[in-house]
């Protein structure tokens, strides 16, 4: 589909319901084992170091799939793509029913970033390509189901484990919703035409500066996401919460993620420089660690909520501001995708050096505060983000190219503008 194409309103309809239904499913598997980790320790003998691979391995292969995810879209079309990424999801949650101990598990986990990795590099951009009109919207939609996902499977997984704390069931039932989405995707999609990314198209992004800015800014926000996935609910349960008041905690922050993905890019839509809230999102991050890190008996669930509030709006932002460079869908895409896959690369260490410093201090609060020099850093990255620039730092004429996305991004739909080259 070229970028002047428009679905009709009830396709619309549902690919924004199938849009919706997947981004649900792409985060239970990370929170899910946090509030249960101390069973899970309990019986695989598994150390912090360990569990750190439950989150750490599944984020790399998110990371370094992004890399490849362009190239098997090219070669099997985003329907196929898709249908396998989602059947390798459900595959991955639902064997954990089965898995004899903490090798196997983190194989599950793995399984399951390797199939997400697929699903995230490729919705970015089906957003910009049918919903052109609406790219902030949407994104910010498809952002906050991330996060309501995360939530759902923080809540679900101790509930789902019962009074027996069945670690195993309570993981393995994630895989139902993943079905359901893989079942809906299967019809939704079935009559699309498959998309066919150019081959080369991320090599020429990878020359760019600002490809490799975007990736380390997106990577350092979400170590501060993949460290609270992690080590949140062990934080409290050092400090006697149970299991399920930890998980209630990392459910907060969840649902804190997810309205704020959603307002904060009808917020910053209303103008085409982004830079102010994205700085108001690390202003939230940075009181939510200093909390957690001095006082985290004090407001524990003020701290994770604000915390939570400035991860789920800097996501969406973020994915927003990726596709505000480039015009073409396809281009935007393979740019979301990039930065998704350097970004999450980088976050996939986060959970390995908080539990690094764990072991030094005694304490996970030396973690969130190496996530406030984090931020201070991203603050730094941030300030490039001219959108006047755009055009300039992606190599592409600035009255086809970049700049012709932002007013899309806001709701100003240019079905008549001529294609961005590379």
């Amino acid at each position: 589909m070229s970028h002047t194409d428009r679905p009709a309103p009830g396709r619309q309809w549902t690919l924004l319901a199938l849009i919706v239904l997947i981004g649900l499913n792409l985060r239970p598997f990370l929170t899910g084992p946090g509030p249960l980790l101390s069973l899970i320790e309990a019986d695989t003998g598994m150390g912090f170091r360990g569990l750190a691979m439950l989150t750490l391995l599944p984020m790399l292969l998110m990371g370094v799939g992004a890399f490849f995810a362009p190239g098997i879209q090219a070669a099997v079309g985003t329907r196929r793509a898709l249908l396998a990424a989602l059947l390798v999801l459900a595959l991955g949650s639902l064997l954990r029913l089965v898995v004899p101990g903490g090798v196997t598990l983190v194989m599950t986990a793995a399984l399951c970033g390797a199939g997400v990795a697929v699903i995230q590099a490729a919705v970015p951009g089906i957003i910009k390509a049918h919903f052109a009109g609406s790219v902030s919207g949407v994104t910010g939609l498809y952002s906050a189901m991330l996060m309501a996902g995360g939530a759902l499977g923080a809540r679900l997984s101790p509930l789902l484990a019962g009074q027996n704390g069945d670690w195993r069931a309570g993981l393995a039932w994630l895989a139902v919703p993943a079905a359901v989405a893989l079942v809906a995707a299967f019809s939704a999609l079935a009559n699309s035409a498959a998309t066919a990314p150019d081959r080369l198209l991320a090599v020429r992004l990878l020359r760019r500066p600002r490809t490799w800015t975007l990736m380390v800014a997106f990577g350092l926000v979400n170590g501060g996401y993949s460290s609270m996935v992690a080590w949140l609910a062990p934080y409290y349960q050092a400090r006697g919460w149970n299991p399920a008041e930890s998980g209630s905690l990392v459910a907060v922050m969840a649902v804190s993620q997810a309205m704020s993905a959603i307002a904060m890019p009808l917020i910053a839509g209303r103008g085409i420089d982004r830079r102010p809230w994205l700085l108001l999102t690390l202003a939230m991050q940075a009181t939510g660690f200093l909390g957690l890190a001095f006082v985290p008996n004090a407001a524990p669930m003020f701290w994770v909520a604000i915390c939570g509030a400035g991860l789920g709006g800097g996501f969406a932002l973020a994915m927003v501001t990726a596709l505000d460079h480039l015009a073409r869908p396809e281009q935007a895409g393979a740019l979301a995708a990039l930065m998704q896959g350097g970004g999450f690369v980088i976050a996939a260490t986060a959970p390995l050096a908080t539990a690094l410093l764990q072991g030094w201090s005694g304490s996970f609060a030396t973690g969130w505060i190496m996530h406030l020099a984090w931020v201070a850093v991203t603050v730094a990255l941030y300030m490039r983000f001219d959108p006047a620039g755009y055009a300039r730092v992606m190599g592409v004429p600035a009255t086809s190219g970049a700049i012709a996305s932002i007013p899309a991004a806001v709701g100003e739909l240019r079905a008549s503008a001529p294609p961005a080259g590379s």
